[in-house]
C-alpha cells in the first residue's frame, strides 16, 4: 500500500535544468570549446559534475572563474524567471491530499536553493518533509542518503513510498532506497536510459496519480 508521495525538485517540480545546461553551454561557447550534451546528461541529478574543471581542461588552461560565475550565473537567473511550475505538479499534490498520502521532496540540491524557489513558486507549505543534500552530509543522487531520510522522517516503509524522477541518477537513488519509482522525464533527459524506472510517463498530465499507484504496483509485482 503506499502511503506517501516523494518528489525530486529540479527537472520535476521546476525546469532548472535547462537553463542550467543553456547557461554553461553559452559559457563554453564563449571560450571557443563545446559542452557535450552526453557530458552533462551523466551528473544530471547528481552534483558530482565540476564545469569549471572540465571547461579548464577543454581549453587547456586556468579561467578566471569569478568572472565566469558572474556573467553565467546572470544569464542562468535570467532563463530561471521565465520558469514556472512544471504541469501535473499541483493536481498531483491536490490528489496525494485527497488520497491521505504524506508529501515530502527528496533533492540532491541544497535547502537554500530548493527552500528559496518553493516559496517563490508558492509551494514550500505543500510538503511535509523536505530533504536535500545539506541534510544527509552533502550526499547526492544516485546515493539513497536522501531518499532513506526522507521515509524515515515521514514515518513510512521504503515500499510504501512512490518517487516521481526527471533522470536515471535519481531514479537509481530511491530504487536503491527501497522506493517505487516513476521515471517523469524532461526535455533534457527523454532520450535518457529508465529502464530501470518501476514505471515511466511522458508527464505528470499522463494519467491522475490514483491510477499511476495502481499501474505502478501492478507493474512491479
Amino acid at each position: 500500500m503506499i502511503r506517501a508521495l516523494i518528489f525530486d525538485f529540479d527537472g520535476l517540480i521546476f525546469d532548472s535544468e535547462t537553463p542550467d545546461f543553456v547557461s554553461w553551454q553559452e559559457t563554453y561557447t564563449a571560450h571557443g570549446v563545446e559542452l557535450a550534451r552526453e557530458v552533462w546528461n551523466a551528473y544530471i541529478g547528481t552534483i558530482t559534475f565540476d564545469p569549471y574543471q572540465h571547461l579548464e581542461a577543454l581549453v587547456g588552461r586556468p579561467i578566471d572563474r569569478t568572472a565566469v560565475h558572474a556573467v553565467r550565473k546572470a544569464r542562468d537567473d535570467e532563463l530561471l524567471a521565465a520558469q514556472t511550475i512544471l504541469p501535473g505538479v499541483e493536481a498531483y499534490l491536490a490528489q496525494a491530499r485527497e488520497l491521505g498520502l504524506k508529501v515530502a521532496i527528496a533533492s540532491s540540491s541544497d535547502h537554500d536553493w530548493v527552500d528559496g524557489h518553493l516559496q517563490r513558486l508558492g509551494l514550500f507549505d505543500q510538503f511535509e518533509q523536505i530533504h536535500c543534500s545539506d541534510d544527509v552530509g552533502g550526499v547526492g543522487k544516485p546515493d539513497p542518503a536522501v531518499y532513506r531520510a526522507a521515509v524515515t522522517a515521514l514515518g513510512v516503509a521504503p515500499h510504501e513510498a512512490l518517487a516521481l524522477e526527471d533522470s536515471p541518477n535519481g531514479v537509481r537513488a530511491a530504487r536503491a532506497a527501497g522506493v517505487w519509482c516513476t521515471a517523469v522525464p524532461n526535455q533534457m533527459t527523454r532520450d535518457l536510459n529508465f529502464d530501470h524506472a518501476d514505471y515511466r510517463l511522458t508527464a505528470l498530465t499522463d494519467m491522475p496519480l490514483r491510477q499511476l499507484i495502481a499501474e505502478v504496483t501492478r507493474a512491479s509485482r
